[in-house]
């Protein structure tokens, strides 16, 4: 029996803690182990406060925490981090894991001579000796995929008898930043990322880069693919070289343009978020026409939103797709030639082209221009930007912008004319897409086209798109209330955590369910989102902003027809609920409570 302390911590509120302390107190209950938590509330005040007595008499150190912690006083023990959400939906694992840290099991060696030719040498140092590891994760959203991975890699690691740490770059910035000392001490580098991600700091270490679906299916091999890299020489050409063969080895979407597409959107989203919540206000406050009253508040919105947010965003998308691919010469002329489609009404359309246009030709001049080393430094200054920005700027105003004015409008003001059938086929295209990979890059493409519209003053589809989105979580989280015997005890114990994500429009919180039965959840899912996207384009629902889920309705003014809004909502997740009761077996642990 192993004795564990705990500490539990959530800035979103006292509720996350509390259920994280309660879901690894049973589990370790269960195991017969000892087990004392400690849960913070910076509100309520702190319960269960360890002290020093149960700290000194801990084998290992928990903790579950979203933000940073003190730990000074866990100073002499090993320690064990993730996050809440993870304690919550997956308590036995996390357990293992934090007993890992005790004392790593070294694989037994043979007594007998193993043959020479079946095990390499580096494979066998792998296998046997205690390494070090740094890693980046990141998405597009920042939000679910990001902290997914991290956690992936982590149990992996404590599984391997390796030791990790993980810096994710999410919404809200990068947590747990790596340092200098760490990355100087690691011994490979793991970068689980489907965004750009800057690697100059880890010039001269092994690094293996995957996108975060790899490190989250397959955590394990990633790892040990890294500790068996050739360590490159160092230097910014080495580092280069060896990133550029592992981008070759991946031919997958994710790996070109629909990654830089992502890194564009995941750039643009704060501004969209920020512009669609101002003019939300404004209407709330002053009406449809808040923006021709001058000099009151609600034009001061207005132009917050509308005149500034909204003319920025398209320039943002088009600069950091241009970034993700050419790095920060390609961020130039991208920013400028966005601009010039929102100036020259080519919108989102155009700026998605200039985007790569500037990236790809500006890669193209960085690998043909050669200059002898003492000016090489002006290439990503000075020339790349101006060669590329001229030539994009010339481009797009005499070639691009005008035919993609035109099919903008004509496709504004079909969207903006639809009504019955049209509508509600659009809503049941938008609606399946969302559901069928939750988060994967069919939901993106529906995800981006609605943010596009925004800025071109087109709401329906962005209120179907995250309708559709919040349903697949809702409809297991009731599926799981009303039919626990569809559900093992883990889904049971997640069912309460993907209520939470669904209504905060994170569709990934039904991705563990999914991954289990595909053939038998997706088809459900889809159902129920294509429903919910057929009734709210039908119901000619508007939503200003992009993201927030039920959270952002609470605005005034961010959404049109609210009751036949949340309807659509309501219809959906019943339909994905009862679909779900048709497809699903009994579970084999259907008899096992979940809290036993």
């Amino acid at each position: 029996m192993k004795q564990i302390v705990a500490l539990t911590a959530s800035p979103a509120g006292s509720a996350h803690a509390r259920l994280a302390a309660e879901a690894l107190r049973a589990v370790a209950a269960q195991s017969g182990h000892g087990f004392k938590v400690e849960v913070a509330d910076a509100t309520a005040g702190s319960t269960g406060v360890l002290t020093a007595a149960d700290i000194a008499a801990a084998d290992v150190v928990l903790l579950a925490v979203d933000a940073s912690v003190e730990t000074s006083r866990f100073a002499d023990k090993p320690i064990y981090e993730t996050r809440t959400s993870a304690a919550i939906r997956h308590p036995q694992a996390i357990i293992d894991a934090a007993l890992a840290k005790v004392s790593p099991v070294t694989p037994a060696v043979s007594s007998a001579p193993a043959p020479v030719a079946a095990v390499p040498a580096p494979a066998a140092l792998v296998a046997t000796a205690v390494k070090r590891l740094v890693a980046i994760t990141s998405c597009p959203t920042g939000i679910a995929h990001t902290f997914m991975a991290a956690e992936a890699l982590k149990k992996a690691a404590a599984a391997l008898g390796h030791e990790i740490r993980v810096e994710t770059q999410g919404s809200v910035g990068a947590k747990t930043q790596l340092t200098a000392a760490e990355i100087t001490a690691a011994d490979a580098v793991v970068i689980a990322a489907d965004t750009n991600v800057d690697l100059s700091r880890f010039d001269g270490k092994r690094l293996n880069r995957v996108s975060t679906k790899e490190a989250m299916h397959d955590g394990k091999q990633v790892i040990a693919a890294a500790l068996v890299l050739p360590v490159p020489a160092a230097g910014s050409a080495g580092l280069a070289k060896n990133v550029e063969q592992l981008k070759a080895n991946r031919g997958s979407a994710r790996s070109g343009p629909y990654k830089h597409l992502m890194t564009g959107v995941s750039h643009m989203l704060p501004i969209v978020i920020a512009g669609g919540l101002a003019i939300a206000l404004a209407f709330a406050i002053g009406g449809i026409y808040a923006g021709n009253e001058k000099g009151t508040f609600a034009a001061a919105l207005s132009q917050i939103g509308g005149g500034a947010a909204f003319q920025l965003m398209v320039a943002v998308l088009s600069g950091y797709i241009a970034f993700s691919i050419a790095d920060r010469p390609g961020l130039a002329p991208g920013l400028v030639g966005g601009f010039l489609a929102q100036q020259l009404g080519a919108g989102f359309l155009g700026g998605i082209v200039s985007g790569f246009l500037a990236g790809y030709l500006t890669l193209f001049l960085a690998r043909k221009i050669k200059l002898p080393d003492n000016l090489e430094g002006l290439k990503p200054v000075l020339i790349l930007p101006f060669l590329s920005t001229l030539t994009i700027g010339l481009l797009m105003i005499f070639v691009i912008a005008p035919p993609v004015q035109v099919v903008l409008s004509t496709m504004t003001e079909w969207l903006n004319s639809m009504r019955g059938a049209n509508a509600l086929l659009l809503g049941v295209i938008l609606g399946s897409m969302m559901a069928f990979d939750m988060g994967g890059p069919i939901n993106k493409a529906a995800y981006t086209f609605g943010v596009g519209l925004l800025g071109s003053q087109v709401y329906t589809p962005m209120a179907a798109i995250m309708a559709a989105g919040m349903t697949p979580p809702l409809g297991i989280a009731l599926a799981v209330l009303i039919a626990k015997n569809r559900f093992d005890a883990d889904e049971r114990k997640a069912g309460a955590a993907a209520a939470v994500l669904g209504l905060a429009f994170i569709t990934e919180g039904a991705i563990p369910f999914a991954a289990k039965n595909p053939l038998r959840v997706i088809p459900a899912l889809v159902l129920g989102s294509a429903v919910t996207g057929a009734l709210s384009m039908v119901s000619g629902v508007q939503l200003l902003v992009p993201h927030g889920g039920l959270f952002a309705l609470l605005i005034p003014g961010a959404v049109t027809h609210l009751i036949p809004y949340l309807l659509a909502i309501v219809a959906g997740t019943v339909v994905t609920t009862g679909a779900l009761l048709i497809t699903l077996p009994k579970s084999s642990s259907a008899g096992v409570p979940a809290n036993a």
